[in-house]
């Protein structure tokens, strides 16, 4: 550590006290060990603040001394968005210890949350109000709000409640000059200026730190409804989904796509998963329909849709949840697909989006051109079929070195995004960018829409203070 650095811990130390400034490399271990392990930084300490006043003081130290910032919250990102660099010119800003429930607003049905809140913490406080806050994970139990918020990140139920920028109404952000936006609001309408908490959404921690958000809350479903559905044409899906949001009155909650690789993987490898349907298919969809009224008929509505597409020739089979507990069982098969992933082999990643009209000739045309480039692949696509997302992974041929087949991760991005952006989709619909996917964004992203984010970026922090070397290309290329 240079003298600035040092004499900028100690700073750091005074002002935070001994839990807030961590820069022993036992303790900063944690926090230096990124999701996925594809970075391994280091940093010159780890500030970890308890209030919004403190994590300001950080912010015009670190201005002050030339010291780099990068936020971090749960740590589970999985495109290094919250990643150090190797030259420890960075410190982490850890929300983790600002983890209070400001207000529970059930009237308004909105909740003020600060950003170290763990998710799981900000659901169950909502369901001890009788309320849903609707942002689902798997994740759930470690991430946390400010970093849901800074990936705009997606999960289970955005067919229904939208992604986590729908669900945010207010925020109060620190600013890289150091001054705090209490942007804190429950209005659902304010037409006054510019809507500014957009800015910070999915902005991972680049032009500013989020400390607290106001979120919207829902009615608790009462009605629950799980089935896992079985396909031989993945074209059915799109009319499968239609009809149950006709049938249903827009009470679709999940519709997630599970191929056959995929539910192989997870029963194969995950202990407590198995086909619940006497034979294979090539395609499932597992179905939630929800109500907030416990009389809603929803049963009904999901056994006359099923049995009409069964009659129809749409779907082939289909395995109802008779219970809570057999519901969730349902859903433990699509949680597991990606432990059954790993415990299979190597795979490649791709987190992907096209308009659900067009998500079965994606698949199509991106397994084909994949099968072709390397026979023996085993494309594993699964994921939120309702909105458009879907995981379009790549398991390793059996009989082949795994480094072998990781080494060519950057060859099966192109051909997978290459086939997206045919499509008029996104290389990143819920991962975010991070540094993983900085040279696919300049790559697809159209010059003008890289020229506003790099604007937007140099008027709101013109130091590069916050999160270097994520999110937006620099324009130098030799900038990292």
């Amino acid at each position: 550590m240079s003298g600035r650095d040092a004499a900028a811990g100690q700073r750091m130390r005074q002002m935070l006290g001994p839990k807030g400034w961590l820069d022993d490399a036992g303790s900063m271990a944690p926090y230096l060990r990124e999701w996925r392990g594809l970075y391994h930084g280091r940093a010159a300490g780890v500030a970890r603040p308890a209030d919004t006043g403190q994590v300001a003081e950080v912010v015009r130290l670190c201005r002050d001394t030339g010291l780099k910032i990068v936020p971090q919250g749960g740590n589970t990102g999985l495109c290094g968005g919250a990643s150090t660099h190797e030259d420890a010119s960075e410190i982490i800003l850890s929300l983790g210890r600002m983890n209070r429930i400001r207000e529970i607003d059930a009237p308004n049905y909105t909740i003020t949350a600060e950003a170290g809140c763990v998710l799981q913490q900000v659901q169950d406080a909502a369901r001890g109000k009788d309320r849903l806050f609707p942002l689902s994970l798997a994740a759930q139990g470690s991430c946390q709000i400010g970093g849901n918020l800074s990936t705009n990140a997606g999960g289970t139920n955005v067919l229904r409640y939208g992604n986590t920028r729908d669900l945010a109404l207010g925020l109060e952000v620190v600013l890289p000059d150091g001054r705090v936006w209490d942007g804190l609001t429950g209005l659902r309408k304010d037409n006054s200026g510019y809507d500014l908490k957009d800015l910070f959404i999915g902005a991972e921690g680049s032009l500013g730190v989020i400390t607290a958000a106001v979120l919207k809350l829902y009615p608790l479903p009462r009605d629950v409804q799980v089935a896992l559905v079985a396909l031989e044409d993945l074209c059915s899906t799109v009319d499968l989904l239609g009809r149950l949001r006709d049938a249903s009155g827009e009470a679709v909650t999940g519709f997630e796509l599970i191929g056959r690789n995929a539910l192989e993987f997870a029963t194969r490898h995950v202990e407590g998963c198995r086909d619940p349907l006497d034979r294979a298919h090539p395609w499932y969809v597992l179905v939630e329909l929800s109500s907030s009224r416990p009389d809603s008929g929803l049963r009904d509505v999901l056994e006359q849709a099923l049995g009409q597409a069964l009659e129809d020739g749409r779907i082939t089979d289909a395995a109802l949840a008779e219970s809570e507990a057999r519901g969730r069982e349902l859903w433990q098969l699509r949680e597991s697909i990606p432990e059954g992933q790993r415990r299979e082999g190597a795979s490649i990643k791709h987190d992907v989006s096209v308009p659900v009209s067009r998500v079965p000739e994606l698949i199509r045309r991106a397994t084909a051109e994949v099968e072709r480039v390397l026979p023996g692949i085993r494309a594993c696509p699964f994921g939120h079929f309702g909105d458009g997302n879907i995981h379009f992974n790549l398991t390793q041929p059996p009989d082949m070195d795994p480094e072998r087949f990781l080494a060519r991760w950057d060859e099966f991005n192109r051909i997978v995004h290459d086939v997206v952006a045919d499509l008029g989709g996104s290389f990143s619909a819920e991962h975010g960018i991070g540094r993983l996917k900085l040279g696919e964004l300049t790559h697809y992203k159209p010059a003008v829409a890289v020229d506003l984010m790099r604007a937007l970026k140099g008027a709101l922090d013109p130091d590069d203070l916050l999160n270097p070397g994520k999110v937006v290309p620099p324009a130098d290329p030799d900038h990292r």
